[in-house]
């Protein structure tokens, strides 16, 4: 019976030995591995492509959220600041306030369609987007004030104080250039900072030098650092 027993327990752990040294699975598990590492080979330059254009699109859009805005427009300063001294002229030979306002309120829409064109026209060529980054700080910064401006005229207009207009357009144009220029190239803000100047000036002085100084503002101050804009900036 002992015998007999130790020759059952000896069959029974050659079996289990068999058994295991017979693993069919490996075969399975390296064909699986094998065609896994197939299928990532052949994705792998389609994943690295897709990253790639990830990251470039990422440093992208940083450059551009932490760089100046560098589309505002030389050559459009300049257009804008000619067509403000032939206003000026035209202003000089009218008899009435209402007819000088209404000279002055051509000219700012002739001057922001130019200024709006131009800026775009720049931006598209530098590829640069002006809904985006520092150019959307930069509109941020300039829209604001110009609305105030158009809603202060309307209302002073209505009360009679015309007398205080060109002050309030030239120290809220000045204010507009100076805050989005924060975001732009320095020229810009220097020159929003000297509209706010001749701005203070023209509340002090009488109306009789109000078209002079406008003149002076959105015509000679646009010419200048527009040309400085121009030749430094592309444009």
């Amino acid at each position: 019976m002992a015998g007999r027993a130790w020759r059952t327990e000896a069959a029974a752990m050659t079996w289990r030995h068999k058994v295991l040294d017979s693993d069919n699975s490996r075969p399975y598990l390296s064909r699986m591995a094998s065609t896994q590492n197939a299928r990532q080979l052949q994705d792998s330059p389609a994943t690295i492509h897709s990253r790639a254009i990830d990251n470039l699109r990422y440093i992208r859009e940083t450059m551009e959220s932490a760089s100046s805005f560098t589309a505002v427009p030389g050559w459009g300063g300049v257009a804008m600041g000619v067509s403000a001294l032939l206003a000026a002229v035209m202003a000089t030979q009218v008899a009435s306030t209402e007819s000088w306002l209404l000279i002055w309120i051509v000219d700012a829409l002739a001057a922001f369609f130019v200024g709006g064109w131009t800026m775009a026209h720049k931006a598209r060529g530098a590829g640069i987007r002006v809904s985006r980054g520092a150019g959307r700080r930069f509109l941020l910064g300039l829209v604001p004030p110009l609305l105030a401006a158009v809603a202060l005229t309307a209302v002073l207009y209505r009360s009679g104080a015309i007398e205080v207009i060109p002050g309030m357009w030239l120290m809220l144009y000045g204010t507009a250039v100076l805050t989005g220029g924060t975001f732009s190239v320095r020229a810009v803000p220097v020159m929003g900072a000297a509209f706010v100047g001749l701005g203070l000036v023209a509340f002090a002085a009488p109306f009789s030098w109000a078209n002079g100084l406008m003149a002076l503002g959105f015509g000679g101050l646009h010419v200048v650092f527009g040309l400085i804009i121009a030749r430094r900036y592309g444009g």
